[in-house]
């Protein structure tokens, strides 16, 4: 979704108004991008907060349209980089760390109250991102930004600032070492044969 420039420039010039409107055009396609990449729904509001706020500071920077959407989608990346970074350094966890839903998923499954279909798709997403954080945050970031945002190239080369054929490249092996690290998890896991 583009935003006119002209709303852009009224940004520029102060005009909150405008602020407004860029941030309530983005915010859902930047939370998305932000769960994905952090998967920490109760953080991804703050970081979220970080992406506007630097793109209120430095909306002053951006001189063409064109330009717009992969330059927020960078700051998006960075934000989200910043923050996985601090978590690095943060590595305990803490009862207090979980919400309210967490706890009470928590409390349900201990009891057994989850339904088997709840099981299922929690077991489907833990896989992938046991699966993606199997692989570095730079290739977890590119796959989610195209497979799952469905970014095309062309956005991906304005965000990456790098040509189609060397970001082919870094696709083609992000899925490489996914494919890898699927692998490695189903070995062992096979059923025994009967012979």
């Amino acid at each position: 979704m583009r935003v006119d420039f002209e709303l852009i420039k009224r940004a520029q010039a102060g005009d909150n108004a405008a602020f407004n409107e860029i941030v309530l055009a983005y915010r859902k396609r930047i939370l998305g991008t932000i769960m994905r990449v952090i998967a920490r729904r109760e953080d991804v509001e703050d970081v979220a907060q970080e992406v506007f706020l630097r793109l209120y500071f430095s909306l002053d920077q951006l001189r063409t349209a064109e330009v717009f959407e992969p330059w927020l989608y960078r700051l998006t990346v960075n934000a989200a980089y910043d923050y996985l970074r601090k978590q690095r350094r943060r590595p305990e966890y803490r009862m207090s760390d979980l919400s309210e839903q967490q706890v009470l998923m928590a409390d349900a499954t201990a009891g057994g109250k989850v339904e088997h279909d709840d099981q299922y798709q929690k077991k489907i997403r833990e896989s992938v991102d046991a699966l993606l954080g199997a692989v570095s945050e730079a290739d977890r970031i590119l796959l989610m930004l195209k497979e799952v945002e469905g970014l095309s190239l062309k956005e991906l080369e304005k965000i990456y600032q790098v040509n189609e054929n060397a970001l082919k490249v870094r696709l083609f092996r992000a899925r490489q070492r996914v494919l890898k690290a699927f692998g490695a998890s189903t070995k062992g896991k096979e059923p025994a044969r009967a012979g």
